[in-house]
């Protein structure tokens, strides 16, 4: 998978995340939005890889997992976001939120709208949206 199909799923994931949510599907809703989120830090990861490099065995495979804390890391967003967040303390409240997103959220059966909602506002807020400030550097 590559960098431009990762960015085309985040872009789809999110779009079925929001018709989940305003159809008050909030699970499926969760799951997604933290799946766009996913895909959108893979795609910052690729962007670092360079053509004809042997990849680094270590960091090819850290970047396969759903952690989004080590996903940042990876893709070197750790420290951007540390330094963007300091002139914009939402986004800071924001990443609060996504980072407990977790993989087996598919799994579970009972998160309420407040839950999917506060994901997919901390994501998609126009200024201080998670994914909205991954989209700059992917």
């Amino acid at each position: 998978m590559n960098r431009a199909e990762l960015q085309a799923i985040s872009k789809l994931r999110t779009r079925e995340a929001k018709t989940l949510l305003d159809a008050g599907n909030f699970e499926g809703s969760y799951y997604l939005m933290g799946y766009a989120v996913e895909c959108a830090l893979k795609s910052a990861i690729a962007k670092k890889t360079k053509r004809h490099d042997f990849p680094d065995k270590s960091a090819a495979q850290a970047s396969h997992t759903h952690n989004l804390e080590e996903l940042l890391r990876q893709g070197g967003l750790n420290t951007r976001l540390t330094a963007d967040a300091s002139s914009m303390p939402q986004l800071t409240v924001n990443w609060a939120v996504v980072k407990d997103w977790r993989e087996t959220a598919r799994y579970q059966s009972a998160i309420g709208q407040p839950k999917a909602t506060d994901l997919y506002k901390a994501c998609m807020s126009r200024k201080y949206g998670v994914l909205t400030w991954i989209k700059k550097y992917w």
